[in-house]
C-alpha cells in the first residue's frame, strides 16, 4: 500500500488529507485505529528519536510525544523505590523497556496526557499494561508481542490507534515537504550524536563521567526530534525538563528548569505523602501535584476545593522549602540545539542542579558564557553542531 487516508489534516476542516510515498509502499502498518496527520507526525518523529537513541546507548529506548516535539524521552535504566513511587508504577511488573517508557512519560505527566509512545523494541505485555491504564492516542513500535497487542486493542474503547514499524525502512538522503504551495528540499539530518561530540571542553572543570556523557547523548538525541528553539535538561538516562519552540534561548532554558525543578519537587517528602483520596483518576492527582508544587497552591487550593483530591487539606509546601530542597541537587546534565548567546542561561541552570552542558559554541559572547560555567564549576562540552528541528 503507497497511501493511506487520514481522519483529517492538522483541524478538523482540513479535509481530505493522505499520507502517500511515490515508490514503493509505505514503511509501516496500521494494527489498530485510525490515524490523524498528527499522529504520524508524532509517530515517525518519535520513531526516529528512539532508534537513534537505542542505537547510541544500546538500551531500550522510548519516548513520548506531543504536537510534534517530544514531552519525555529515555533509555531503559533500573527505576529506584523513590522513582517507582513517584511514577506510581510501585503494583506493577516491570521490564527494560516499560522502565524507558514510564521514565519518558514520568519526565512530564502533564504535558504527556494524551501523548503519543514510541518504542525502540518490540512492545511486551508490561509496557502495553502500564500504557492500558494512562491517557494516550497512540503508539509506533517495530512488533508487539500477542499478549501486548491484546491489551492495547482495548483501549480507547478499541480504537487505540497502533501503528508497527518496518524496522529495515531507511528513509531517502533528501526530504521534502511543501509550504504555501512552495516545494522545499534539504538534505535528512542524518548527523550522528556519539560522545565523540564531547572532546571540545573550554572550561576549568572538564570532568565528564560516564554517566554525564550517556544523559548529555539522551539530551542532544532529544532537542534533534524537538521544535527549536530547545533546551533540554536530563537526568539518570531521561529527559527531566524539555523547554521547546521558544523564540528567546533564555526562555527555553527557564521554561524547561522549571519543568525539571517540578520533577525533583515530586521526589519530596511532602508530596510523596500527599493524601490523596483512594479511586483518584490519575489525570486529577498529576494535575494537583503540580498546582501543589507551584506559588499558586494557595490561591488555587481553597478551602471548597481541596476535598475534591485530597482527604485532609496538605501543609503548604513553602518557597523556603523548595528552595533549600532544589539547592541541594546537583549532576544535572543540560543540552542545547544551538549556542548560548549570554551567561543568563547558565545562571538559570545552575539554579536546577546543572553540572554537565553541551552546545554548539560560536557565539560572539562565548567567553561569557565559559566564564559563567566555571564560576560555578561547570563542565562545557562545544559540540560544534546545530540540531535545529522545523
Amino acid at each position: 500500500m503507497n497511501s493511506i487516508e487520514l481522519k483529517y489534516g492538522c483541524n478538523p476542516n482540513q479535509k481530505p488529507a493522505k499520507v502517500f510515498i511515490n515508490e514503493g509502499n509505505l514503511p509501516f502498518t496500521v494494527l489498530n485505529g485510525r490515524p490523524g496527520y498528527i499522529n504520524l507526525l508524532d509517530a515517525f518523529n518519535s520513531w526516529q528519536l528512539v532508534q537513534e537513541l537505542h542505537e547510541a546507548t544500546n538500551l531500550p529506548s522510548a519516548a513520548s510525544f506531543k504536537h510534534v516535539s517530544p514531552a519525555g524521552a529515555a533509555v531503559g535504566l533500573p527505576l529506584s523505590a523513590l522513582l517507582k513511587k513517584i511514577y506510581f508504577v510501585e503494583d506493577i511488573e516491570l521490564t527494560p523497556l516499560a522502565e524507558a517508557y514510564i521514565r519518558a512519560r514520568g519526565a512530564d505527566r502533564m504535558s504527556s496526557y494524551g501523548d503519543f509512545a514510541a518504542l525502540s523494541d518490540e512492545c511486551d505485555a508490561a509496557t502495553a499494561s502500564f500504557l492500558a491504564r494512562e491517557v494516550s492516542d497512540g503508539i509506533i513500535a517495530p512488533s508487539y508481542s500477542a499478549e501486548a497487542l491484546s491489551i492495547l486493542k482495548k483501549k480507547r474503547k478499541g480504537n487505540y490507534l497502533i501503528i508497527q514499524m518496518d524496522k529495515s525502512y531507511h528513509a531517502p538522503a533528501s526530504e521534502i515537504k511543501e509550504v504555501f504551495g512552495i516545494t522545499f528540499e534539504q538534505k535528512r539530518n542524518d548527523l550522528k550524536i556519539t560522545d565523540d561530540l564531547f572532546s571540545s571542553i573550554p572550561t576549568v572543570c572538564r570532568d565528564l563521567p560516564p554517566d554525564a556523557k550517556r544523559d548529555l547523548i539522551v539530551a542532544l538525541i532529544t532537542l534533534k526530534y524537538t521544535q527549536s528553539n530547545s533546551v533540554c535538561y536530563a537526568k539518570d538516562g531521561q529527559a527531566i525538563g524539555i523547554g521547546a519552540g521558544q523564540q528567546s534561548r533564555v526562555h527555553c532554558t527557564r521554561l524547561a528548569g522549571n519543568k525539571a525543578d517540578f520533577w525533583h519537587l515530586r521526589q519530596h517528602p511532602k508530596v510523596l505523602s500527599l493524601p490523596f483520596k483512594e479511586n483518584i483518576r490519575r489525570p486529577d492527582r498529576d494535575n494537583a501535584i503540580d498546582v501543589y508544587i507551584s506559588d499558586e497552591y494557595m490561591d488555587l487550593f481553597t478551602d471548597n476545593n481541596w476535598k475534591n483530591v485530597f482527604t485532609e487539606k496538605p501543609p503548604v509546601l513553602s518557597r523556603e522549602e523548595k528552595h533549600k530542597w532544589l539547592s541541594a541537587i546537583t549532576g544535572t546534565a543540560l543540552a542545547s540545539d544551538a549556542f548560548f548567546p549570554f551567561g543568563d542561561n547558565i545562571e538559570r541552570a545552575h539554579k536546577s542542579g546543572v553540572k554537565y552542558i553541551a552546545q554548539s559554541g560560536g557565539s560572539i559572547r562565548d567567553d561569557n558564557v565559559i566564564e559563567t560555567c566555571d564560576k560555578y564549576s561547570i563542565t562545557m562540552a562545544m559540540t560544534g553542531i546545530r540540531l535545529f528541528h522545523h
